[in-house]
């Protein structure tokens, strides 16, 4: 049953290549640990901004790659003096 903890450990560690034994034993040592999962430490609202934001700027970053490209392909064209 994918609903139960033990059913959803069995899934994944399926998905993942790995027993079931060893994702929870992963599983309890991270509980044990007392570190936040990543869904209760990343607010994802901000987290989806800054990846737009990262995404807009690799966009700009490529148009002036793909600009300066084609300009120096046509100097190498152009005939030399």
């Amino acid at each position: 049953d994918p609903d139960t903890a033990n059913g959803a450990i069995t899934r994944v560690a399926k998905e993942l290549g790995l027993s079931k034994e060893t994702l929870r034993v992963w599983v309890r040592k991270h509980k044990e640990s007392g570190e936040a999962t990543p869904t209760e430490s990343v607010d994802l609202e901000t987290e989806n901004r800054r990846l737009r934001a990262e995404l807009a700027e690799a966009k700009r970053a490529n148009e002036i790659l793909r600009r300066a490209s084609a300009f120096f392909a046509a100097e190498l064209d152009r005939p030399s003096k």
